[in-house]
């Protein structure tokens, strides 16, 4: 009945709009079926053909089977198959080119499971080609970047109630060296990479729950990250950060989805701190995953929010990160445990990809026109 419900819902055509945006679902722009306990989508084009393709882990606790998604080309995934024959616990997967052939590759992190590399022949046929980091391990979330300056891309793994992992890359998509990130007892759900101290050096960025200390950790140059700088109250239940220049004065702030409590913005400055924040959503919702991206096309960035229990909303910058209207996708009481944003359909808008824990994952477009200057 549910499902019956939810296919007449989606059909109804467009339904979530505000002042600035309008975007449209329907019975087609979903992925998966009810079932899945779908915990990431990982998105690029994984086939060459010019759109962006999908790759959908789904298992969390329970092992299920992973899948690929190929887009025809107007934001419909009219094709599917699995991506291995193998069942998981599939909590994170992420789309690099691993091995510097070219085309985009897969990373699958499980939860206490081994973690699994697979590389694209570059038409989107995917060969299990290995592991890395800690094989039983409560994998949590994956991150992508080239953390040591040597031109691959290497992967960041968040193990909750255990230590972090960085695996290097060896430049071929193997990865047999692994250092620890964060304290060895961290509940870390999510870590963000990039230079939050203009350096050069790619920084490191992690939310913590189970009432931790947030960090923001610097690097070194030489993968040192012994300087550590909180951000939040001690006491939040993070889990998840994104990173971006909310007030446009070149200087990136940290952005927290938290569960039960207000999400925040922590404003970078001069100096490498964070005390000044704002709540930009008020609530005390079960937030699971945050996304930043300009959705309005008015050169800011905005913030989408994912939650667990509670519809999942859209923040609009509208005052250099201090007023934000509020959107909600829909009224639907989804367990989103991911949600990211891309050019699904090819009209430079960027759409909203939502990864939804026993039920359909749900593609919104985004069909509102660019402000006129």
């Amino acid at each position: 009945m549910k499902y019956t419900l939810l296919l007449l819902w989606l059909l109804s055509g467009p339904f979530v709009s505000g002042q600035s945006l309008i975007f449209r679902t329907d019975s087609r722009h979903i992925l998966g079926s009810p079932q899945d306990k779908t915990a990431s989508i990982g998105l690029g084009d994984i086939d060459g053909d010019g759109d962006i393709d999908a790759v959908v882990a789904n298992g969390r606790h329970w092992p299920e089977q992973n899948f690929l998604f190929f887009n025809n080309g107007r934001g419909n995934f009219t094709v599917a198959r699995p991506l291995d024959a193998i069942r998981e616990t599939s909590y994170a997967t992420e789309l690099a080119d691993f091995d510097g052939d070219g085309d985009l590759d897969i990373a699958v992190g499980n939860d206490m499971a081994p973690n699994a590399i697979y590389l694209n022949d570059g038409a989107g046929n995917f060969q299990r080609t290995g592991s890395f980091g800690k094989p039983y391990a409560p994998t949590r979330n994956l991150t992508t970047t080239d953390i040591d300056g040597d031109g691959d891309i290497d992967i960041l793994i968040t193990n909750r109630g255990d230590v972090n992992e960085i695996c290097l890359n060896n430049g071929q998509g193997l990865f047999t060296e692994t250092k620890p990130f964060g304290e060895k007892d961290d509940s870390t759900i999510d870590v963000e990479a990039t230079d939050m101290d203009g350096d050069g050096d790619v920084d490191l960025i992690l939310a913590n729950r189970d009432g931790q200390q947030n960090y923001l950790y610097l690097n070194d140059g030489h993968l040192g990250f012994t300087q550590k700088i909180p951000f939040g109250t001690g006491k939040d239940e993070t889990r998840a950060v994104a990173i971006a220049d909310l007030n446009g004065d070149g200087a990136l702030d940290i952005i927290t989805a938290n569960i039960g409590e207000p999400n925040r913005i922590y404003f970078g400055g001069g100096a490498v701190n964070y005390s000044q924040s704002i709540a930009f959503d008020d609530s005390n919702d079960e937030s699971y995953s945050v996304a930043v991206d300009d959705l309005d096309l008015d050169g800011d960035m905005d913030i989408i929010i994912a939650n667990v229990g509670s519809p999942n909303m859209v923040f609009i910058n509208t005052q250099q990160g201090t007023v934000w209207e509020r959107i909600a996708l829909g009224n639907e009481k989804y367990a989103t445990y991911d949600i990211t944003t891309a050019d699904l359909n090819g009209d430079k808008r960027p759409d909203i990809i939502e990864s939804n824990s026993d039920d359909l994952n749900v593609c919104y477009i985004n069909v509102a026109k660019p402000k006129k200057e």
